[in-house]
């Protein structure tokens, strides 16, 4: 683990609760990967490369194979030991693994087709799991498992390559419209969505204009720009003030609510550098 990086005690903080939830690399006995939250093995994995601590670390090395373990030969991952497999875990374990690096490996890239075979009629994905009901709201895609495919697929070489990813685009763009609550798990666009917050892989405005901005569909469509002077419009001193944060991560000193972010502040100009503006 490096000892000179500027965030050190951030990232021992995080590393002494690897075992909280019962077994090693902050999972459970029986490896509920996305349990924990924002400890789990997925948000620390996270949260660590933000940090600056590299994926060829040894501890990330081994979470990277945790889910690497977990995965099945028609590309989905199984990351709960009991229940069906959705397309949502896929999602979030495939846009990890790529950040790790591992984009190239042949299973991913069984993932990756997975996902190419299997959008919705609107052209996102969504899963066949109802738990607040149904009514004409869940006839759409999910948008946060939508953005984290696209998330995924702008390692691949199949980004702006594709025209399913340009389907999945336009049905997040559309989402700026309706800003409903939509999808099967009835995500929306309101005052939570437009919120500067961390972690920040969740469906907000921050991670939806970062992860559009790989994107040429969207880049110089009227509802991304939309989206973007939203975001520019929370800017103070060209830095992004964080307007929320999970309690669990108060004795973090980097994610400071009503503080700058650096880190955050560094996604909003890699947006920028995106767009070539």
């Amino acid at each position: 683990m490096p000892t000179k990086n500027i965030y050190h005690h951030d990232i021992e903080e995080i590393i002494s609760l690897r075992h909280d939830q019962g077994a090693d690399y902050w999972t459970t006995p029986d490896s509920r990967l996305l349990k924990g939250s924002p400890f789990s093995a997925y948000d620390c994995a996270h949260m660590l490369m933000d940090l600056g601590v590299p994926p060829s670390d040894t501890i990330l090395s081994a979470v990277a194979e945790m889910f690497l373990d977990t995965w099945r030969p028609d590309g989905r991952f199984k990351i709960y030991p009991k229940g069906g497999i959705l397309p949502c875990h896929t999602a979030y374990v495939l846009s990890l693994l790529c950040r790790m690096g591992y984009q190239a490996d042949e299973r991913l890239q069984k993932s990756f087709l997975y996902f190419l075979d299997t959008p919705y009629t609107d052209g996102g994905w969504r899963c066949n799991k109802f738990s607040y009901g149904r009514g004409p709201e869940t006839e759409y895609s999910n948008p946060l498992p939508t953005l984290n495919v696209l998330d995924a697929f702008r390692f691949s070489q199949y980004l702006n390559n594709e025209l399913a990813l340009d389907r999945a685009v336009e049905f997040l763009l559309q989402h700026w419209v309706i800003r409903k609550p939509i999808g099967p798990c009835q995500y929306g666009i309101g005052s939570r969505f437009m919120r500067i917050e961390y972690p920040m892989m969740g469906y907000n405005l921050l991670n939806y204009v970062y992860v559009l901005s790989f994107y040429d569909k969207a880049k110089d469509d009227k509802r991304f720009l939309e989206a973007l002077k939203a975001l520019q419009d929370k800017l103070v001193d060209n830095q992004l003030v964080l307007e929320h944060v999970s309690p669990k991560l108060s004795k973090l000193t980097y994610c400071k609510k009503g503080q700058p972010c650096e880190i955050i502040t560094a996604r909003y100009h890699e947006i920028i550098s995106n767009l070539h503006l």
